[in-house]
């Protein structure tokens, strides 16, 4: 029913471990083109041809490993026994964050609405090029990684402290009120401080891959950050614009 294989070659996670996916797709020869980009890549692998392998998967039942958890699922829609519609709310009602990118032949609004709306994080319409699958599975572990792995549980800087888990930011002794785009753009600047973004690279980690709009987005939010945070909003202290390049924090 499934297959288990360590990728051949070396690990492309960024603190040196294999990033486990598990494919499940019951079209065999997709699923063998899957599995082969992604072990080019690096990625350990996991497939199932069908959704109560899946399950069974997800709840730890690959007797061929040790680690029972997944990194990210790249989750067919039509599969037999138990749809990707119904995995996907089962696994966000037990509250399992997984990165999940839909794989369906459908390809409406709708469709891709309603995969959205039950908790996937990213929806991709069959056919599709293997170079384009890559890259949104790059871009979601990206975001995993650093949504996951903070560089520390209060992020702090000179009067600017911010609380991941409470979603709260304090400036100056006070509490501001920041809207859910505005406290993840703060927390990925204060996470890797100094470090220089561009206008795309923050819509990758904030907006994620999906979105479609104009990059000027960015720049508002900016605005409206420096408003709540700087002093002197025309001559930021904390925002800093790195002309030709993006923004960094500090």
């Amino acid at each position: 029913m499934y297959t288990s294989e360590l990728a051949k070659y070396p690990p492309t996670t960024d603190f040196g471990q294999v990033s486990r996916v598990l494919v499940v797709e019951d079209e065999e020869l997709i699923r063998e083109m899957i599995v082969l980009a992604l072990e080019e890549e690096g990625y350990g692998v996991v497939t199932a041809n069908d959704g109560r392998t899946a399950v069974d998967l997800l709840k730890g039942g690959d007797p061929n490993s040790t680690d029972s958890s997944f990194d990210l699922v790249l989750l067919d829609l039509m599969l037999p026994y138990i749809n990707g519609l119904d995995i996907c709310r089962l696994l966000r009602h037990q509250g399992n964050p997984v990165p999940i990118l839909m794989l369906s032949a459908k390809g409406s609004e709708t469709d891709r609405v309603l995969g959205l709306e039950v908790g996937a994080d990213d929806y991709l319409t069959k056919p599709f090029s293997v170079r384009e699958l890559v890259a949104r599975c790059r871009a979601l572990l990206r975001r995993q990684r650093l949504s996951i792995q903070p560089q520390a549980p209060v992020l702090q800087h000179k009067e600017v402290t911010l609380y991941p888990q409470e979603c709260r930011v304090i400036v100056r002794g006070e509490e501001v009120n920041l809207s859910p785009k505005e406290f993840r753009l703060l927390e990925v600047f204060m996470s890797y401080a100094r470090r220089v973004w561009s206008r795309e690279q923050l819509l990758d980690q904030v907006w994620g891959p999906d979105f479609v709009g104009d990059s000027k987005t960015v720049d508002v939010h900016i605005r409206w950050l420096r408003e709540k945070l700087e002093q002197d909003p025309s001559n930021p202290e904390y925002i800093v614009t790195v002309r030709g390049f993006g923004y960094r924090f500090g």
